[in-house]
């Protein structure tokens, strides 16, 4: 399955962007095709790629799935152009997803698929999901052990030191006298 976990698009502006870190406002993003970073505010509506699924006869297929049998079917190509006339765009979907939803899919929503994939493919931005293997179940042991050690000598620093009998020492308090 096609990897799309940090890739979002954003509402109002076109294109795809990748979230590259967070501020206090919102997030920063930068754009796939063009690399500009700019800054999405709270308020903004956000969609990830790995989140949106769409309606087939039977459950919601997810939009990672559908870009990777397209990629299948392609062999890593580029779909068809997003401005074929709607009867050529309904065909190419059916070879893709032939239990779609005829009724709740729009060939609008055809168009926009097909435009994120052929984006993600000219960026080089498919990737596939990488499978957890049984031999990185150790390293993932020992990792959790040394984590553990960690936390131990990390809480017996940092609690709280008495200064003589029964008075806690008290940082970052400054006593004024009166109240």
């Amino acid at each position: 399955m096609i990897d799309l976990t940090g890739i979002i698009s954003i509402s109002g502006q076109p294109g795809l962007f990748k979230i590259v870190a967070q501020s206090k406002n919102g997030i920063i993003v930068e754009g796939l095709s063009d690399k500009k970073r700019i800054n999405v505010y709270a308020s903004t509506k956000v969609s990830t790629l790995s989140d949106i699924s769409m309606f087939t006869t039977g459950e919601d297929k997810p939009l990672e799935a559908i870009m990777s049998s397209i990629f299948d079917k392609e062999k890593g190509g580029a779909a068809i152009d997003n401005k074929v006339d709607d009867k050529e765009m309904a065909a190419y979907f059916e070879t893709v997803l032939p239990e779609y939803d005829k009724e709740r899919v729009y060939v609008s929503n055809m168009r926009k698929l097909i435009t994120w994939y052929n984006t993600l493919q000219l960026t080089g931005s498919l990737k596939e999901k990488e499978e957890n293997k049984t031999g990185d179940d150790k390293s993932v042991a020992l990792k959790t052990d040394e984590k553990a050690k960690i936390k131990k000598t990390v809480t017996k620093a940092s609690s709280k030191t008495k200064t003589s009998v029964g008075v806690k020492k008290t940082t970052g308090v400054r006593k004024t006298g009166t109240a």
